[in-house]
């Protein structure tokens, strides 16, 4: 089993989204009988991840969604950008992507609450965005029938590169000073 990091990167590779090393040793020890520790997989994760910090690859092994997966480099952004503008078929629109906000910052939410702070029915935008696997249903209320809670999902960390949810901007971060009216009293 010389050739195990090469397992590893074909496993990281083919992932649609990030992968667990605890995924990684099941897909090893079913494959080759063998027992792994997660020390062992780390110590060859890390490998992999040295070799693609070399300039001459456009890609690197990146840590998202608590598990790995190869994205490109930012040097390669700009490009890789328009290809993908060009093959963007399946945008959010903006009432999605406002819907989408909401759920990420308040979950677990509930549709009348994602109406309530939107001013306008969500059917459509709450459809789409289970459509693409960007938000999950997490439970239901407790309150007054049973309504569905709404949460995001890993597909949307491994989107939007983030491990956590405490990892996504915080709402200050998005305000303007200079729009505030009146004298600020410290």
């Amino acid at each position: 089993m010389e050739n195990i990091e090469q397992y590893i990167e074909a496993l990281i590779f083919v992932s649609e989204q990030s992968i667990r090393t605890e995924e990684i040793m099941y897909c090893l020890q079913e494959a080759f009988s063998h027992d792994f520790t997660e020390e062992q997989i780390s110590t060859h994760i890390k490998n992999i991840g040295d070799k693609y910090r070399d300039k001459k690859f456009a890609i690197g092994l990146v840590k998202v969604n608590n598990g790995y997966q190869f994205l490109t480099k930012k040097d390669y952004h700009s490009i890789v950008s328009l290809l993908q503008g060009q093959r963007a078929k399946k945008k959010l629109s903006q009432a999605a992507l406002e819907t989408l906000a909401i759920i990420a910052y308040k979950q677990p939410v509930t549709k009348p609450d994602v109406e309530q702070i939107r001013g306008v029915n969500c059917d459509y935008s709450i459809q789409k965005l289970l459509e693409k696997e960007l938000i999950d249903i997490v439970g239901k209320s407790d309150s007054i029938g049973k309504p569905i809670l709404y949460g995001t999902s890993s597909l949307f960390m491994d989107y939007f590169g983030i491990n956590s949810i405490t990892e996504l901007p915080q709402l200050k971060e998005f305000t303007n000073d200079a729009s505030s009216i009146g004298e600020q009293v410290e």
